[in-house]
């Protein structure tokens, strides 16, 4: 089903598109462009295609079997039941922090991974609501669309850089057809085209996770459940942070760092409040509150 989220999601896409070609023709031109593009594609498909094994290590997360943790893996199969996924593998991270995530390239090379915090503070309702998040992340193709999403990014950083390093050293004549008024345009679309990239960015990254909300709602059929389970989680992540690389902490279903980011527009998470809110109108109307 193409949701809202889904439709903005494209949005920025297209919005982060076109921010790339106009850099690139006003730059680097077509070669340029394709330069960018080929490196960007090398850097985040080698990054796609091993997204999970990348993930797992940073995190410090273990596979466990059914014997050693039949909780988490019953709830798992309670979902992949209801939702028609195929079972992923299930890691365990021993933190105290609250949190949880799911990576792999597709369903058939999925896993998810819970902490031991987690485990802890959450009842077996909110658990389940928050494993049908992370198998809604694996539905939704969330880290396809992460892997485009980040090859497009980088390469207008790519084509931003080298610009940079040419008008430093004196290149690019035709940056200089417009006069001064021109090379000011220019240099400002340099330094403001990353900024641009990375807020669009970090908007993918939040629309995924209000689409990974909504469907999790759907497969659990108790939203509610889950909008606990964040409050939760976001009181005790701030309380415990959890030491973990930046890079990947997007991954996790509430910010794993325990701070609040300086601005929302860098912010890899939604609002937890405005989270709970689509939740409660999702539990409003389906009637399941």
């Amino acid at each position: 089903m193409f949701s809202f989220n889904n439709f903005k999601a494209v949005f920025l896409l297209v919005l982060l598109s076109g921010i790339l070609l106009l850099l690139g023709g006003l730059f680097g031109g077509q070669v340029g462009l394709i330069v960018a593009l080929v490196i960007a594609l090398a850097m985040n498909v080698g990054s796609y295609w091993f997204s999970d094994k990348l993930a797992l290590r940073a995190s410090g997360a273990h596979e466990v079997t059914p014997d050693q943790e039949p909780r988490l893996h019953g709830i798992v199969d309670e979902v992949c039941a209801l939702s028609g996924q195929p079972k992923p593998r299930v890691y365990i991270i021993q933190n105290d922090s609250p949190n949880a995530f799911a990576t792999g390239r597709n369903a058939k090379h999925a896993a998810v991974a819970a902490t031991t915090g987690i485990m802890r503070i959450l009842d077996d309702r909110e658990l389940r609501a928050v494993m049908s998040h992370e198998i809604g992340h694996i539905k939704n193709h969330d880290i396809l669309v992460n892997a485009i999403v980040g090859t497009v990014a980088t390469a207008i950083m790519f084509i931003a850089m080298m610009g940079r390093w040419a008008m430093f050293f004196g290149f690019g004549g035709r940056d200089r057809e417009g006069g001064l008024l021109g090379i000011f345009v220019m240099l400002a679309m340099l330094i403001l085209a990353p900024v641009a990239a990375t807020i669009i960015r970090m908007a993918v990254s939040r629309q995924r996770e209000y689409g990974a909300d909504a469907t999790g709602a759907h497969i659990s059929h108790d939203p509610m459940a889950l909008a606990s389970a964040l409050q939760k989680l976001q009181a005790t992540a701030r309380a415990v942070p959890m030491q973990v690389n930046p890079a990947i902490s997007h991954l996790f279903i509430v910010n794993p760092l325990g701070k609040i980011d300086f601005a929302s527009l860098f912010s890899t998470h939604p609002p937890t409040e405005k989270r709970v809110e689509r939740l409660q109108e999702i539990a409003r109307q389906t009637g399941n509150y």
